[in-house]
């Protein structure tokens, strides 16, 4: 028999507690690792090639307050700006939809290709769109959901704003981040609210170049301080970390959980490891009295729970990357991750978990064998 069958062998003696000491340990890395990519995704939002030039203007008292449509001038005249455009957030409701199914934006069509140039739609429908101001554009992922296709038309229901909205498909969009998105000319909600102009949700800004982007922050802030309507302008990663802070310290929150799920894992396999050494405190005592030593009795026992630890940790981690490698998440989701990616950090971390756990569960019980004499050993009953 060689040392490596042995260990095996000792590992599995109880198989039911072997398999359920594996299983405890995959599901917790399981787990483990969809809070740490959660928490990536919410604190750390894919962003695209453009999005180091892009620059997010919203009212400083509150994104809900609407800015005056005459600041465009004002904008497209500072230094290193390239283009603007207004970005109203319509939040109309679709079909049967009880919630916003879908966000829809108002914005210039002339200008989507220079703010947002990874878009991918055909010329032909986006001449189409932009020569036709009751249509819109919508994402592939929102036309596959609804089974929408190019000569639709779409209706939906205001709940911000005090008007609906008849539109026709004019194209789908693919290629960005969050293909869900719809986008329809903001002349048309002009129009939809009865010729009321003069308001828009936001202004999306386009740099020239990343080193122009802080200037232009600045410049877009002083143009409107101490106005009726104060700005704040910041970069869209900037823009989009402000949503995540209104869920207040969501990182504290998940690194709480995983923090107990790691915590609670130890205790158990440490339990569980006390339990499996002391029914063989009388084959470590004979062990001892043939020779072997210390440090390889706590070689034995290091490796049986090291070899555990590993089993659960590629069962666990290896799982779930797989998992969320091969499962479409934004409709698992709901669309509330567009992407959950397993990088190999958090692989990582997690398998590092995985060894600090093997090493920490044989601490108590490889001391206890270590301690224990031969004689001890003997006397205690199978």
């Amino acid at each position: 028999m060689t040392t490596v069958s042995f260990i095996a062998k000792n590992a599995l003696r109880n198989k039911r507690r072997a398999l359920l000491t594996i299983l405890s340990v995959a599901v917790s890395l399981f787990l483990f690792v969809t809070l740490l990519v959660a928490l990536r995704e919410l604190t750390m939002p894919p962003e695209d090639i453009g999005a180091s030039l892009r620059i997010a203007v919203r009212n400083k008292v509150s994104i809900a307050s609407p800015l005056p449509a005459r600041q465009l001038a004002t904008i497209e005249q500072i230094p290193g700006v390239e283009t603007v455009t207004p970005f109203t957030f319509f939040g109309g409701k679709f079909k049967n939809d009880e919630s916003v199914g879908f966000a829809q934006f108002a914005i210039d069509p002339t200008k989507l290709m220079t703010i947002f140039g990874e878009a991918k739609i055909p010329a032909d429908q986006l001449d189409a769109w932009i020569k036709d101001r009751a249509s819109c554009i919508v994402g592939r992922d929102t036309a596959l959901r609804y089974k929408l296709k190019v000569g639709d038309r779409i209706s939906l229901i205001g709940t911000l704003w005090p008007c609906d909205l008849d539109l026709k498909i004019a194209g789908i969009y693919s290629g960005t981040l969050d293909d869900r998105n719809m986008w329809f000319h903001h002349k048309y909600l002009d129009d939809a609210l009865g010729g009321e102009s003069g308001k828009v949700g936001t202004w999306w800004v386009k740099a020239r170049s990343a080193e122009d982007v802080p200037r232009v922050v600045d410049a877009i802030n002083a143009a409107f301080a101490n106005t009726s309507a104060e700005v704040r302008a910041e970069t869209e990663r900037a823009f989009q970390m402000s949503f995540v802070s209104m869920w207040g310290n969501i990182k504290g929150f998940i690194s709480s959980i995983c923090s107990v799920v790691v915590f609670t894992l130890v205790l158990v396999t440490a339990s569980t490891m006390s339990m499996a050494i002391r029914e063989r405190f009388r084959e470590l005592a004979v062990l001892k009295a043939l020779g072997f030593r210390r440090r390889e009795l706590f070689a034995f026992i290091l490796a049986e729970s090291f070899g555990l630890a590993l089993i659960g940790a590629i069962l666990g981690a290896g799982g779930a990357w797989l998992f969320y490698s091969t499962t479409n998440i934004a409709k698992l989701t709901g669309g509330v991750f567009p992407f959950f990616e397993v990088t190999p950090k958090i692989l990582g971390v997690a398998f590092l978990v995985a060894a600090l756990l093997g090493i920490i569960a044989s601490l108590a019980p490889a001391i206890a064998a270590a301690r224990m004499s031969v004689v001890e050993g003997l006397k205690t009953l199978d």
